[in-house]
């Protein structure tokens, strides 16, 4: 989630944001300031495709808690998502675990409700490179009676930072019933305030292009993607810090 993630083909694995809430959970530990943020993601012509969330991040002595909350579809089916989060730093990695309660709505079928628990972490290699992973849904919780179950989803992927100004990453995501899909993206600081974005994917092929707007206490972004499979989409979000940083 977030529009700086998408803005980047989606590479978020070894990215440490308020939005690791979401991506990896791993990467929350690297949060010093009281953050909250929202995002809305737009399917043009697909309004009951369109998707919200709102997180938010609190420093501790020790480590850093999120909390999130996400929503997508109309009133005929749609996905609704609340989670907590844990992350904490431990030498070079910061390891992380999230409880996701998601709930399923479908017109004249009910409700149906289940929790996941997720995993993740990035460690730190060196002040150029990270690498990160995660693991989604790692306890496969039953959706219904004919045994269908949300999907395990694996991911790893790794950070090369060169410069202040520039940000490249890459990762592999692997749902674990098909194919595997290929992540790349690119950040860089045309101004010390504004940042550009592109990324690709591969299995389904997408292209992504952003942009990033960063004051001392505000941050908004906006992505947007094309897909010949998916379609297009836009994305904005805002965030914002409400403390100082944390000793």
């Amino acid at each position: 989630m977030g529009a700086r993630a998408q803005g980047l083909g989606f590479a978020s694995a070894s990215l440490a944001d308020e939005w690791s809430v979401f991506n990896n959970i791993g990467g929350l530990a690297k949060i010093n300031h009281i953050t909250t943020a929202f995002t809305y993601e737009a399917r043009p012509g697909i309004a009951a495709f369109n998707t919200m969330a709102a997180v938010a991040a609190l420093p501790l002595p020790y480590g850093v808690t999120g909390i999130g909350i996400f929503r997508f579809g109309d009133d005929l089916y749609n996905e609704q998502l609340a989670t907590v989060g844990f992350s904490n730093t431990f030498g070079l990695a910061s390891l992380g675990i999230r409880v996701n309660y998601i709930q399923y709505h479908a017109e004249g079928f009910g409700n149906k409700g289940v929790f996941s628990l997720c995993f993740g972490g990035i460690a730190t290699l060196s002040e150029m490179f990270s690498i990160g992973a995660c693991i989604t849904n790692l306890n496969q919780p039953s959706l219904a009676e004919d045994d269908e179950r949300l999907p395990t989803i694996l991911t790893a992927g790794i950070a090369f930072t060169p410069s202040d100004k520039l940000l490249v990453t890459a990762e592999i995501e692997k749902d674990l019933e098909y194919t595997p899909t290929w992540k790349a993206g690119l950040e860089y600081a045309l101004y010390k305030k504004f940042w550009f974005r592109t990324g690709f994917n591969l299995e389904p092929n997408a292209a992504f292009i952003g942009l990033g707007f960063k004051p001392e206490k505000f941050r908004i972004d906006y992505a947007f993607m094309q897909s010949f499979e998916q379609g297009s989409r836009h994305q904005a979000t805002v965030a914002y810090r409400l403390k100082g940083k944390r000793s």
